[in-house]
């Protein structure tokens, strides 16, 4: 049985607007799902462990799927939820794969995590995937190869796009425009349509675009896995 350690946010302030943030549901239900149903043994963990906070516009009904509908029914995963691992009690060489889901959130404490930096490089140099979607890709800022180089220096990726935040309205509020921190870091970032499906592979790297790209970003790393 292939093993797989799903990473969360433990961030619920979005910015200085008072309002709530976390972990997109249907960007950790969907993949969970996908990874779940083909047999992969999952692990949770979160910076801080426990229960993550979850982006309640995510809950909303306009942001329902089938993944998102099978969650709120689901008494068994949500008590796995409540009780994710902190990110200092898990190893890379205890999974085959990671897999960080998106939101706002990582945005602020994924972002320049220490442990979350050192476990993804740690994947890298066991020849393992990292797979990341929408928000999520922002983990791979700080991280560097065994060569030295930062980790997305010369790949192809993707994220949440610059025009995506902006039909959000949260430009101005999120630390930085993910897009823009990519290409800085000399990624060749791509993207598809607004709310379109995107999956780009490059290496150990798997990183979907947004929520539209979370099950695809499953798929493809199930595929790695297989």
């Amino acid at each position: 049985m292939k093993r797989v350690l799903f990473v969360l946010t433990s961030h619920d302030k979005l910015g200085d607007t008072g309002h709530r943030t976390g972990f997109w549901i249907e960007e950790f239900a969907a993949p969970y799902y996908a990874l779940f149903d083909a047999g992969v043994d999952i692990t949770l963990a979160s910076p801080l462990g426990l229960q993550p906070p979850i982006d309640p516009k995510s809950a909303l009904p306009e942001s329902q799927t089938p993944a998102t509908v099978r969650f709120n029914g689901d008494a068994v995963l949500k008590d796995k939820l409540a009780h994710t691992l902190t990110l200092k009690e898990v190893e890379a060489g205890d999974f085959d794969a990671v897999f960080y889901p998106g939101g706002h959130g990582p945005l602020w404490d994924l972002t320049n995590n220490e442990a979350s930096r050192l476990l993804i490089e740690a994947f890298v140099a066991q020849g393992k995937p990292v797979a990341a979607v929408c928000h999520a890709p922002a983990v791979l800022l700080h991280a560097r190869g065994a060569d030295g180089k930062m980790l997305v220096d010369g790949r192809k990726v993707t994220g949440f796009s610059d025009s995506e935040e902006a039909a959000v309205g949260l430009t101005h509020v999120v630390p930085f425009l993910l897009e823009d921190e990519l290409k800085a870091l000399g990624a060749h970032y791509s993207k598809g349509d607004d709310w379109g499906v995107h999956v780009v592979e490059d290496g150990p790297l798997i990183t979907g675009q947004n929520p539209a790209s979370s099950e695809a970003v499953a798929h493809a790393l199930l595929s790695r896995l297989a």
